[in-house]
């Protein structure tokens, strides 16, 4: 058996976790705090563990400057958990300021004799109709991710009420591999008398699998003109799972970003959501499950319902402290190793490791063929082909990396060829492993 230290793995995820934090786990799996009780055993309710939970969104905060006005919940079910998630509450968060909306105008109407009626039955009629006809959820479909996201949308709200307002695929023979211009995307148009356009604007950042990376935030998604009416701002929901914690975000532009934690985090089995207060009570009214169900709308399961994880501090149900200590630990192991750089320190790393790489693909055009267009290349999941995606080429490059302890470097199922994730505990020495044989291999073709 190789030692750990001559294995370099590129796996897309679970991802490798950093070896002193394993190495750390390790003992704290047999004894917490030498205890005597290992980590895995010890209570969600207990002390130790709402400490845990405190220091891991403590380093979070300190790595990303999450604003005070932001929750950070931890919970399980992956980023496509949140896929469902995101749709029960922000669905929810739509209807009830129509409600509202429609009370407060029948009110005035029905007092100024311009209608007549039970207010109630007369507030569900307008509310029904605005949901049969006006209920949108924007996607922007750029990957496989994306477009799974917005397939789960529409088996729980139906599909007349997905609108995916950028399919990448449109514009590029039917691949993934771009990110056409914004001007070309459709999103629910936005009024100042229509209150809310849509529920919200998806995106998912990183796809793993298609190898494309938004460059920055959308300016589409900004924030609207100061004389627009303050529903009117777009709720932006980002899919960060894998570039998370790998370079430098605005949280504030976003109105929740969430990320599975088994690529630049954690291991599998814990996700993590960083949710604007607004968006939660007391501040932000939610539609009670009883209309949402005479509305033809889905009720969540409670352990996705974010106002109960917030209120409980991510303890609801039995959440596993163990994967937010290993968190924990790979994010203040960030703020210690960044300083002052915060975030932006690991993205230097990031940044250097991915144009090493890219820059050796790309002196061999001849053998490798980069994936997705320059413009939208992952700093992450670096895709691509070898000689036209030739089937035998491409085994033997996979044989000849395994033999130099290169891992992990098959492409995904759905797409083949050849993928290279550059996550954050992947070090710069494996990625100079790696372009070296790059290089070895298009020389020898």
């Amino acid at each position: 058996m190789p030692p750990r230290s001559d294995v370099h793995y590129f796996g897309a995820g679970p991802a490798p976790l950093p070896t002193s934090v394993l190495e750390r786990a390790s003992q704290a799996l047999l004894s917490y705090k030498d205890s005597g009780v290992g980590l895995c055993e010890i209570s969600h309710r207990s002390g130790d563990a709402n400490q845990i939970l405190a220091d891991a969104k403590a380093a979070m905060t300190t790595l990303l400057d999450i604003p005070e006005d932001y929750e950070i919940l931890f919970l399980q079910g992956g980023g496509s958990g949140e896929f469902s998630a995101v749709v029960y509450h922000m669905v929810s968060l739509w209807v009830e300021k129509r409600r509202i909306r429609a009370q407060e105008d029948l009110t005035v109407a029905i007092a100024d004799g311009k209608t007549e009626g039970p207010l109630e039955q007369k507030v569900f009629q307008r509310l029904k109709q605005e949901v049969d006809e006006e209920l949108k959820l924007d996607y922007l479909v750029t990957g496989s991710w994306s477009l799974k996201a917005s397939q789960e949308a529409a088996r729980l709200v139906g599909a007349p009420h997905v609108n995916v307002a950028l399919d990448a695929r449109t514009e590029n023979d039917g691949q993934f591999g771009i990110i056409p211009p914004e001007s070309t995307w459709k999103l629910t148009a936005r009024t100042r008398e229509g209150g809310p356009g849509s529920a919200m604007v998806y995106f998912c950042d990183n796809e793993t699998v298609d190898g494309v990376e938004f460059p920055s935030f959308p300016e589409s998604l900004q924030a609207c003109p100061e004389d627009a009416v303050d529903d009117d701002a777009p709720m932006v929901i980002a899919d960060m799972s894998s570039n998370f914690i790998s370079r430098k975000v605005d949280v504030s532009k976003y109105s929740v970003i969430f990320g599975g934690a088994q690529k630049n985090v954690g291991n599998a089995g814990v996700t993590i959501v960083i949710v604007k207060k607004s968006l939660l009570p007391p501040t932000a009214n939610l539609a009670k499950p009883d209309l949402l169900r005479k509305l033809n709308l889905p009720v969540g399961p409670i352990v996705f319902d974010w106002p109960t994880i917030a209120k409980n501090n991510s303890l609801y149900n039995t959440l596993p402290i163990f994967d937010v200590w290993i968190a924990g630990q790979v994010m203040a192991d960030l703020v210690q190793t960044c300083g002052s750089k915060k975030i932006a320190g690991q993205q230097e790393v990031s940044d250097e490791k991915a144009k090493l790489l890219y820059g050796t693909l790309d002196r061999y055009p001849q053998v490798y063929r980069v994936v997705p267009h320059q413009s939208v290349r992952s700093r992450m999941n670096i895709c691509f082909r070898v000689a036209g995606g030739d089937e035998q080429k491409e085994k033997a490059f996979l044989a000849g990396a395994e033999k130099r302890g290169l891992m992990g470097l098959k492409g995904h199922r759905s797409v083949g060829g050849i993928r290279a994730s550059n996550y954050n505990a992947v070090t710069l020495d494996s990625a100079k492993l790696l372009a070296k044989y790059l290089e070895d291999f298009a020389q020898g073709v």
